[in-house]
């Protein structure tokens, strides 16, 4: 299906959400990894969120005050917000909670980031980017909460039978 090009690399973006109950994003250029012409696309092995608070010493409980939830999704179509699980678009999800007591907890958002180390896994991206959309329903006063997206991926070439199905795919769940 898919012949490799290099090996494993990371791509990372962060998206400072500073406004409660307000969507915030942040965009990925995959301009110089995918190319129609040679059908080159980009594979996701497996994409991994890392919450801080308003500086980089501090943890997400320095923005996040108790009884609080922050989304974060990862799509490789502009929505323009988020998306249900079902949307071909998405391609990764999170969700932090903090109770009322303060502990955190993740368990809500069970999709599955990690797509396995096998040659043929992953998540195939034909797009020229990917789009992350964050939310927290509470934020501290003066606080920003930062999501860091960590993307490891990799270059291969697609056959034109699979590129085009991908491509397809892609346009049908555009509209």
């Amino acid at each position: 299906m898919a012949t490799k090009k290099t090996s494993m690399f990371t791509l990372t973006e962060r998206v400072s959400i500073s406004a409660a109950a307000t969507a915030t994003t942040a965009t990925i250029d995959l301009g110089s990894y995918v190319d129609v012409g040679d059908r080159q696309a980009l594979q996701i092995h497996s994409v991994d969120y890392i919450f801080q608070g308003t500086t980089a010493d501090l943890g997400a409980g320095d923005a996040m005050p108790d009884d609080n939830t922050c989304v974060v999704q990862v799509t490789d179509l502009n929505r323009g917000g988020f998306v249900f699980a079902n949307d071909r678009a998405l391609v990764s999800s999170a969700q932090l909670q903090r109770s009322a007591q303060g502990a955190f907890l993740s368990e809500a958002d069970m999709f599955p980031d990690n797509y396995g180390k096998g040659a043929d896994d992953g998540r195939f991206v034909v797009n020229d980017a990917l789009y992350i959309t964050g939310n927290i329903t509470a934020l501290s006063s003066g606080k920003t909460l930062n999501v860091t997206v960590r993307v490891n991926a990799s270059i291969v070439t697609l056959s034109n039978k699979d590129f085009m199905a991908i491509a397809i795919q892609s346009t049908a769940a555009d509209n």
